[in-house]
Parts: structure tokens; sequence; C-alpha cells
């Protein structure tokens, strides 16, 4: 018997155990229906774990800007931007982001993955200190390890803590801050203005990932530092084309010479091929109604607090807030895979997130919503999430469920 791969096995066995692994599925949209319902295989369910928050993904005006593209330009990149990759759309986008973010320069990158591992590892280095949030999205922290800069993470939104170790390391090199502006797991936002104060005061520059701010903060969606009127002080903006626009991609926007900078030096950018025209043109419609159609960022903002209270009408504890991200914290990973499980079959998709993704005991349900989704499907999903939690009552798991979890609301 070959046993090459027995230590992958043991391991699957250990993920198993602890009910971390994971599985592909197979997902149909419904073009009709905007992207709120989708089929998993097979099964028509109500889609509560996009990231398409403006319900952009499947308009028609995108998915045509990116057919003229295609027509025009070719299917693929062809080559990296530094040898032949660079169409002339690239160029048209970079400007219109920098219009629209109100900085000197931007730089698109294939994905957000890449702009933070590639902004963050061209930029910081070895002898410099970076303060990161405990809850930073995987791809800044790997942009920092790339690094090798030391890297210190301070508890979530605690500026006390931020504090004290700026303090403490005062006397560093280049100080580095790095944030979310709104976290994908919680949903909760960065204290962003006072970042910007405590970067000011300590001599640090400071990086802020708007992947999930982007499309949905600020009047015409630039952001959650735009909307906190602090954007100009941020050293350099990232944000991403793959959730409220609805497309592929990201960028950066940052003064010129960080902008050149970048551009010699960002090896994820130097070394991958150029995205295909299709995503470029898609992405400039996309820029033009993120821009225009406000009301999707009025309707979003509306849904994410009314599916709120719909939770917490049915005794459910989840934080207040205005972001289309709503975890529900349920803690056992087994707990919550049943959940997800029951609620696909009555209809709904909302995705277990588990470890590594979170950190353990902290496994959630992390429902999202879209500015497509109506107030009617929105209670519809509500009242299934109350029944299924009357289900597990009476099941094996009841002695896992938390008491905060589907109580009667007091008065």
């Amino acid at each position: 018997m070959d046993n090459r791969y027995s230590w992958l096995e043991e391991e699957w066995r250990q993920m198993e155990q602890e009910a971390t692994t994971r599985s592909l599925q197979a997902v149909e949209p419904s073009f009709e229906a905007q992207g709120t319902w989708i089929f998993v295989e097979g099964r028509r369910l109500l889609n509560l774990s996009s990231n398409n928050y403006l319900g952009l993904a499947h308009d028609r005006r995108i998915v045509d800007a990116g057919a003229s593209a295609a027509h025009r330009w070719g299917a693929g990149g062809t080559a990296s931007r530094l040898v032949n990759g660079n169409y002339a759309l690239y160029e048209e986008l970079e400007k219109k982001l920098a219009v629209w973010k109100q900085r000197e320069s931007a730089l698109v990158f294939a994905n957000g993955y890449q702009a933070n591992t590639g902004v963050i590892s061209a930029l910081v280095g070895r002898g410099d200190i970076v303060f990161s949030d405990r809850w930073n999205h995987a791809s800044i922290v790997d942009g920092i390890i790339l690094s090798r800069a030391k890297h210190v993470r301070y508890r979530h939104n605690d500026l006390g803590h931020l504090e004290e170790l700026l303090s403490r390391h005062r006397h560093a090199g280049r100080k580095w801050i790095i944030t979310d502006s709104i976290f994908s797991m919680d949903g909760d936002k960065a204290h962003i203005a006072e970042l910007v104060g405590l970067k000011e005061r300590f001599g640090a520059m400071l990086i802020v990932d708007e992947a999930h701010g982007g499309g949905v903060r600020a009047d015409e969606g630039q952001g959650l530092c735009h909307e906190m009127g602090v954007a100009k002080k941020v050293d350099v903006l990232i944000g991403t084309f793959s959730k409220a626009f609805g497309v592929y991609g990201a960028y950066a926007c940052a003064d010129q010479v960080v902008i050149r900078y970048l551009t010699s030096k960002a090896r994820s950018l130097i070394y991958s091929t150029a995205l295909p025209p299709a995503i470029i043109g898609s992405v400039l419609e996309a820029l033009s109604l993120v821009q225009t159609e406000t009301w999707r960022r009025d309707t979003v903002k509306k849904n994410a607090v009314l599916f709120r209270q719909m939770l917490r009408s049915r005794g459910f504890l989840v934080g207040d807030g205005d972001t289309p991200i709503i975890p529900l914290m349920l803690g056992a990973n087994e707990l919550t895979l049943q959940y997800s499980k029951l609620l696909s079959e009555r209809g709904i998709s909302a995705v277990a997130i588990r470890p590594p993704t979170v950190p353990a005991g902290r496994a959630r349900i992390r429902f999202t919503v879209m500015a497509t989704h109506t107030l009617a499907e929105l209670e519809w999903a509500a009242d299934q999430l109350a029944a299924i939690h009357g289900e597990l009552m009476q099941s094996d798991l009841a002695s896992f469920v938390p008491s905060c979890i589907g109580q009667p609301k007091e008065g």
C-alpha cells in the first residue's frame, strides 16, 4: 500500500473530528432574481451568503460591457502588465479610480489577496514594525509575513491597546498601522478617524483595506474612510471589485510616488498575467453604476438594519449595525454545520464559518444581505431560522445551543 500520503489521511481524519473539513458545491445563478436566488446542486435557495452587496453581479449592463470589451480586445490578458498586457482599458480604469477616490494615482491588481500581499510586502520591509488588528483578513496577515517586518497584533478595535503598543515601540524605525475598514466575518467597523489620530501622533503610516466598505459606504461608494472624512490622511487605500462591484479584481490608491514604486516592486503585480479585458470592461461599467445608483447603497443599509431587527424579534442575539455582514454566533462547529444544513433544506444558502477562518469556539453563520433582497424574503428567512432553532432544541445538539440563541424576547 502506498503510504506517501498517510500524513494527509491522518490530518484529514483529525479535521473531520473537529468539523473543519470543507467541500465545493456547484452553484448556478438566477439572472431573473438578480442573484438573490441561486441553485445549489439543483436546489433553489435564497442567497444569504454572497458578497454581492449591491446586487450588481447579474446586471445586464455590466455583463454587456464585459462582452463588448472581449469582442474588441480579446479573451485573455496574454501577458503581465509590465510586458504587453497593459491594455488601454487599464489606464482608463485607473484614472477613473483615482478621481473617484480623490487620490493622485491608482493601480489595479488581479484580486484582493494579490493587492494586499503585493502592496504590503513591497512597501514594508525588514526593520519596519507593523501594528495589525487581530481580526484582519488573512491576505493582510500574509502580506505582513512576506514583508519580514516585525508583526505586532493589537486586540480587535482596541485603540487603547494599540496606543500602548505604539508608545512601547515609539523609537522603532518605520511604523505601519494596517486594518480592514469593515471586518469580513463580524461586520463591524474599524475606528478609522481615531486610527488616523494615532498614526499622526506616533509618526506611523496607515493602510486601510476597503474590501467590504467600497461600494456600500460614503456618498459615491468610495468607502468608510471617505464616509469618516479622513481618506486623504490614509497613506494607501486598498479595495476590491469582487464584492459590491459584483465583478473581480482589486486596486490600490495613493500618492503618485507610492503607486510608481509599487509598479516596480509589487511582486504580485509584476509576475501575474493581466486581467482579461472583459473583466476591466465590466469593472468600468460597475464603477459608473456604483457612483450613480445611490438607491442600492440606501437599500442594502436599510435591509441590513431590518434583518438584524427581524432576527432579534425572534430572540436571536445579533449585534447592532448597518453593514450587510450579520454573524449569528453559535460557537460549536458541529452546531453551526447543522444550522447551515437545515437552512439549506428549508431553501436558504447561509454558510457555516468555522476555524481557521474564525478563532476556535467562534463558529457562526455569516448572513449577508443585498440591495436586491425584498423585505418579504428576509422575513421568510428569519422565520425559517426560528423554526430551525426549535428543531435543534429537540435534537441531540440541544446542549450545544447557546442560551442566548432563540430565547423569547422580553417585553
